[in-house]
């Protein structure tokens, strides 16, 4: 007997909820380690620091395993 298929729907506010869970402690992080390694730069110049290793981590880190570890419920069966 052949099972049926389930027709599933991605879910962008449930991805948009875990990827602020997952960059919000990231840049927050990343705030407290650099901004004492950085006394008396310019706002600009800080975030020059920071954006690309937030834009790193999030593509090659924290999108992939959200994507994988959260699958069935970023993925939710239609009914």
């Amino acid at each position: 007997m052949a099972s049926a298929a389930h027709v599933t729907r991605f879910s962008r506010p449930r991805f948009a909820l875990l990827v602020f869970a997952g960059v919000y402690p990231l840049v927050t992080g990343l705030l407290y380690l650099v901004f004492p390694l950085t006394t008396g730069w310019t706002l600009w110049q800080r975030t020059l620091i920071i954006v690309p290793l937030v834009v790193v981590a999030m593509v090659w880190l924290l999108i992939p395993t959200v994507q994988r570890v959260f699958r069935a419920f970023l993925n939710p069966v239609l009914r």
